[in-house]
Formats: structure tokens, C-alpha cells, sequence
């Protein structure tokens, strides 16, 4: 199946009140366990990705090895891949480009990209990151993919975001989802949202397929169907279930248990 096959039906299963499930993978052995599980299409999380690899998150895992990790992916699945590439790896627009055409080289069919810097987690200026997906657009464009840009704004992980005051919040995720999408944008992904109330909310005012990533806070799968959700992803939670696994048989046949 070519890329730009895979990556048309990728963009198809972001169906609002139908949501593609996302139980995200690090590396190609946990991609096929995916698969195997009847997975429609898998994704990377970045912070399971660097933590399998002896790194924090926020881009402290090179790019090259983020790339060849999923090089590694595809090769190993039929199904479609995204990445989580988190701000794009570079401080200019121009950086990004290039990340998003590596990506697509190595046979990446949709990516995540974030609006908060990697070193200390703030939001960037929405006309900021504004360009840098228009630059990302570009660069994916070129390539005749059909690649899916999903825009993540951190607005709901913001220092006190618990505090703030929803509307205002939701304010803030609306006009970043919009203006996200005017610069090309495919979906918006807000991890960090739980209320049904603002997630429904959100999904009515966007354009853009809403994202949802599960946390302890997150409402039942059809609930979030049921508000508008069109993709749900898990984020770290596979990573620390399998390591939290393996640790529990080890403890076992160390006589620990």
C-alpha cells in the first residue's frame, strides 16, 4: 500500500462521534503488538519514545534517532504511522519544514506538533506557531502525501490551568483552533482536556477533528464520542502499562513479589 494511500485513510478515520483510537507505541515490537490488537493505524507518543530510549521528554531525544526509530516503525507495520514530532525540532519555521520532510521520507503519514517550547513548556504566540505549521504545510504539501498535521496546543497544560477559568481557556483553544486551521492545520489535539462541557464546546467551534489525550480525569470513550471527540489518543499510559508489567514479573522471579 503506498504512503499516499495510507495516509488518505488515516485522514478518513477521524470521524467525529466515531473516534480513531490511538494506543500509542515507541518502538516497532510495541507497533506490532499494536497491530496485532486490531489497531486501525498507530501513532508515537514522545514521551514513551524517550523514556525506552533513557531520555526526558521535550526533545532531548535527537532527531536523527527519533527518525530512524520510526523508519523502524513503518518498517515493521502495514498500517498507517504518525509521529509525535513535539514542537517540530527547531527554532525557526524553516527547521520545522525539514523535520516534517524527514519525517515523510521515512514514511510517516501524519504527525503531531505542538505550540509550547520544549525547554520550559509555555505557549508559544499563536502568529508564532501560526507560521511555523504554515512553513510545516508547505514542506508536507511538496511531498504529495496528503499529510496530516494534528496542531496540539497546550493551552489546558498551562501552569494553573486547573484554576483558570474555563471560558477563558476555551476562548484561547477556540482561536487557536482556528487560526491553526487557516494555516493548515488538520486536526487540533488539547491535551489536558477533560470537562465534557468544554470538549463538546470546543468540537461544536472547530473546523478541525478535536483530539482528546486520556489522563485519570478522562470521561468513558463514548462519552467523549458522544461530545464530538474524532480521535483519542493514550498517550504514555501503554508505555507505563507494559513497564509496570515487566516489572511486576521480574519482581516475581526474583522472588520479590
Amino acid at each position: 500500500m503506498s504512503q499516499a494511500i495510507k495516509a488518505e485513510q488515516f485522514r478518513a478515520l477521524h470521524t467525529p462521534g466515531k473516534p480513531l483510537i490511538l494506543f500509542n507505541i515507541w518502538d516497532a515490537g510495541s507497533a506490532k503488538a499494536v497491530a496485532a490488537a486490531g489497531s486501525k493505524a498507530v501513532a508515537t507518543g514522545s514521551w514513551s519514545v524517550a523514556n525506552a530510549n533513557g531520555f526526558r521528554d521535550g526533545e532531548h531525544v535527537a532527531l536523527s534517532l527519533a527518525i530512524d526509530n520510526l523508519r523502524r516503525i513503518v518498517g515493521a507495520t502495514e498500517l498507517p504511522v504518525s509521529i509525535d514530532l513535539e514542537s517540530g525540532y527547531g527554532d525557526t519555521p524553516e527547521a520545522v519544514a525539514e523535520t516534517i520532510a524527514l519525517a515523510i521520507d521515512a514514511g510517516a503519514v501524519g504527525c503531531n506538533l505542538e505550540d509550547s517550547y520544549p525547554t520550559n513548556g509555555s505557549l508559544r504566540h499563536k502568529a508564532d506557531q501560526c507560521e511555523r505549521i504554515r512553513r510545516a504545510r508547505k514542506s508536507a504539501d511538496a511531498a504529495n502525501v496528503g499529510f496530516f498535521i494534528n496542531a496540539r496546543t497546550d493551552v489546558f497544560l498551562q501552569q494553573g490551568a486547573v484554576e483558570r477559568d474555563k471560558e477563558s481557556m476555551l476562548a484561547e483553544a477556540v482561536a487557536r483552533a482556528h487560526a491553526y486551521a487557516q494555516a493548515g492545520a488538520d486536526g487540533i489535539f488539547t491535551p489536558g482536556l477533560a470537562d465534557l462541557n468544554v470538549i463538546s464546546q470546543l468540537a461544536k467551534a472547530s473546523s478541525l477533528p478535536l483530539n482528546i489525550m486520556v489522563d485519570d480525569r478522562t470521561p468513558p470513550l463514548r462519552a467523549l464520542a458522544d461530545q464530538g471527540a474524532a480521535r483519542v489518543s493514550y498517550g504514555p499510559r501503554p508505555y507505563l502499562i507494559a513497564m509496570k508489567a515487566v516489572e511486576d514479573a521480574a519482581r516475581t522471579a526474583f522472588g520479590n513479589g
